[in-house]
């Protein structure tokens, strides 16, 4: 797990492309990417930037360095909502264009990118999800039982994040916890912190025993809201407890269960009492947090397919169509496998 939250750059306009190309490589570069992985991250940044100023409403391009002891990678994510492509797949094809370009890019971030994935739709935006890793990736031998995805943005015009998150995979049991320090800045960092570092400490509980433990860590600090949910994988259930405003759904193949989290503040005013709710697993079911930052007005139905994509990539989508950029902003989703 790697809670370090996205970097956020506006590409406006071309002039913001040399200083956006630079910070980037510089994050890579600290990652201790080669020459050859600085060289290629360059074009695919130019690429990505260039259909952001082509195409793009309100384009975004979001940077994450995940720090691995083995294997660093860097996920750039660009989000959009321009008038989105009806053959997103087509377009992929080297000399295809709608804007009168050469339309070689899309091949050649797909060509150059360990991971890559492009989800479009007309009149629902885009979103480029690429990922470039310090070592070539190993295949994976043994499929992970779940995928834990997020975006954390810091409010416009901060370096540091009140949001974040914690996930902990074992044989039996997948916990996830999203947070949301008071306010915004540093001390809404501290207090966030606090809880994921006492979550960590922690042995195996039920999601009312991790918050009491949260609650205890982080007294003292500005304090947070949050949500903790654990899904058993014997008993194949659920149990998710929260307090504050984290907005929690399971969206699955017989529609959408929401979760309404009890009051009080981790840190400060803890419920008299915290309740356990059970919930169901359904095929094809996925968790999804979002703190205030957004608005809840989300439905992952909307989005025709998006079942078949990296978690990132439904987390971006909810950013675009629901951040307020008025506060520290955060979206969590948990597929199941």
């Amino acid at each position: 797990m790697d809670s370090t939250p996205h970097r956020s750059f506006v590409a406006s306009d071309r002039s913001y492309g040399a200083s956006i190309k630079r910070e980037v490589r510089l994050l890579a570069t600290r990652l201790r990417f080669s020459e050859k992985k600085l060289s290629e991250l360059d074009i695919i940044v130019a690429e990505l930037l260039s259909n952001l100023v082509k195409y793009a409403i309100d384009g975004e391009l979001l940077v994450k360095p995940i720090h691995d002891t083995d294997n660093a990678s860097l996920e750039l994510i660009s989000v959009d909502s321009g008038p989105g492509m009806s053959e997103p797949n087509r377009m992929m094809v080297d000399g295809v264009s709608t804007g009168g370009s050469l339309g070689q890019g899309l091949g050649a971030i797909q060509r150059l990118a360990d991971e890559f994935q492009l989800y479009s739709h007309p009149g629902r935006g885009t979103v480029m999800l690429v990922r470039l890793h310090q070592k070539i990736k190993p295949p994976i031998t043994i499929p992970a039982r779940a995928d834990i995805r997020c975006i954390c943005v810091p409010k416009t015009g901060e370096t540091a994040c009140g949001d974040a998150y914690f996930s902990k995979l074992t044989n039996s049991s997948l916990t996830v916890f999203l947070g949301d320090g008071l306010g915004h800045g540093v001390l809404a960092q501290d207090a966030v912190d606090q809880a994921i570092q006492a979550l960590g400490r922690v042995i195996d509980r039920s999601p009312a025993s991790l918050l009491a433990a949260v609650h205890e860590a982080c007294t003292g600090t500005r304090g947070l809201v949050g949500t903790c949910a654990v899904f058993d994988f014997t008993s194949r259930k659920w149990k998710l407890c929260g307090v504050g405003n984290i907005v929690a759904k399971l969206s699955g193949s017989l529609g959408i269960k929401g979760y309404i989290s009890q009051n009080g503040i981790l840190g400060n005013v803890l419920p008299r009492t915290l309740l356990d709710v059970e919930l169901p697993y359904e095929r094809n079911q996925v968790l999804i947090m979002t703190s205030d930052g957004l608005q809840a007005r989300w439905n992952p139905a909307r989005y025709p397919s998006i079942g078949n994509y990296d978690p990132s990539v439904l987390a971006a989508i909810i950013y675009k169509e629901c951040a307020r950029h008025a506060d520290d902003m955060s979206v969590l989703v948990s597929k199941l496998y």
